[in-house]
């Protein structure tokens, strides 16, 4: 009974781990392409621009780096 339990509680973990990093994702993503929409969308492009679309880029390809490739029975 304790083995089952324990089972449980390891899918319950990785199911909410891999929520979370969808849900992650999910948002850099939309950051990334809000950022990239407003600047593209202006003509002259300053630096703090280029700044803010490096940053998010860098978190989104970060994240997507950091995908769990481990299975529920390890």
């Amino acid at each position: 009974m304790n083995n089952n339990k324990k089972s449980q509680d390891s899918t319950f973990v990785f199911i909410c781990k891999n929520g979370i990093w969808l849900v992650g994702i999910t948002a850099w993503l939309f950051g990334a392409t809000d950022i990239s929409i407003a600047v593209f969308s202006d003509v002259y492009l300053s630096a703090l621009d280029i700044v803010q679309l490096l940053t998010t880029s860098f978190f989104l390809i970060s994240c997507l780096s950091f995908k769990r490739t481990q299975s529920i029975n390890n």
